[in-house]
């Protein structure tokens, strides 16, 4: 193998567009300074921003999965895993499992009988020493060596169990400013938690709603997307059901759904949203509805509350759906101590 050097050298640009000078810049001519003196840089190639302060220039990459990672590290020291499930498990790239799987002749460890007979009359047919399959002399066969087949011990990858999260958020008018930055914050973290539990094995998908659902195809849109219109809480939980059953993923997925919401709903009393949140719970490993109060009625009397309540999934299914209210004043220390009660 040969290494070759190159070097790539900055190349002389020559613009023949007419450039009209402005009083302040030196256009020829005798003037001040010594030959060889530096009147003015400028680089050859422009500069996509000074790192500090606002600025243009193309976007960069956001190590997003890698930070969140580590917070989720981080975040599992407070926090335990619910209601994982067995199934719908990839192989894993880190993790091994050591059994008796492999197979050799001559030699190994553990004898593998029915291998070995086979083997065995396997060669004595070729031998020719079977010549009537109902009447087998045993007492002519030849046993080899090499006819011994033994099991020995081998390194296998295991599996490890997969996650489908779905993150809903409100965005409808009532949700701009703080409800809505303590929704997306509080999602951040339980996407986290996830991602290192398992070991980044988790897919997420993201869906807005004011009276009607769409999904999105990133976090960043599921972010900035603004606020507007009405509020149908039901039309989230009717689009994740409809996505559940068509891809099929509740035989592949611990499938966990986050909701954030001011608790605003036309459907005040939950006449579409709690059929949809039963059929949700059939293949769910939690759901977790958050309600950040904007605070302009009285605490705890959201519509999303009260149908939850009346419903009783918070006593007689707590196993797989909790809630958290808080107010529009919750600090970060508050956003853990909500998480806590979603996922514990």
């Amino acid at each position: 193998m040969v290494v070759v050097p190159t070097t790539v050298e900055e190349k002389l640009i020559h613009d023949n567009a007419f450039k009209e000078s402005s009083q302040d810049s030196p256009d020829g001519g005798s003037g001040d300074g010594e030959e060889g003196e530096v009147i003015g840089e400028e680089p050859v190639r422009p500069q996509q921003g000074s790192g500090a302060g606002p600025g243009q220039g193309e976007g960069g990459p956001h190590e997003m999965e890698s930070s969140a990672y580590d917070l989720g590290k981080i975040l599992t020291e407070k926090f335990e895993l619910p209601n994982l499930k067995e199934k719908g498990k990839k192989r894993s790239l880190t993790r091994y499992i050591y059994d008796m799987t492999d197979r050799h002749r001559g030699f190994g460890q553990f004898l593998d009988k029915k291998a070995t007979l086979r083997k065995i009359l396997e060669t004595n047919i070729h031998l020719g020493n079977v010549t009537d399959i109902a009447d087998i002399d045993l007492a002519s066969f030849l046993i080899s060596p090499a006819d011994k087949i033994y099991r020995i011990l081998s390194r296998e990858k295991d599996y490890e169990s997969q996650a489908m999260v779905f993150f809903l958020r409100d965005y409808s008018g009532s949700m701009s400013g703080k409800p809505t930055e303590l929704v997306v914050a509080q999602h951040v973290m339980i996407y986290s938690w996830l991602l290192y539990q398992y070991e980044k094995q988790v897919e997420s998908r993201f869906i807005l709603h004011d009276t009607e659902a769409k999904e999105v195809p990133d976090f960043y849109t599921y972010y900035n997307s603004q606020v507007a219109g009405g509020t149908m809480v039901a039309s989230a939980f009717k689009l994740v059901n409809e996505i559940v059953l068509k891809e099929n993923l509740a035989q592949d997925y611990n499938i966990y759904v986050f909701h954030g919401t001011d608790g605003d709903d036309w459907d005040i009393d939950g006449k579409e949203a709690i059929p949809a949140i039963t059929q949700m719970l059939t293949y769910t490993s939690r759901v977790g509805i958050t309600i950040a109060e904007h605070g302009t009625g009285t605490s705890g009397a959201t519509e999303v509350e009260r149908y939850l309540k009346k419903s009783d999934f918070l006593n007689t299914k707590a196993n797989l759906i909790r809630l958290d209210t808080m107010s529009k004043d919750a600090d970060e220390p508050r956003l853990i101590e909500g998480i806590k009660r979603l996922i514990s």
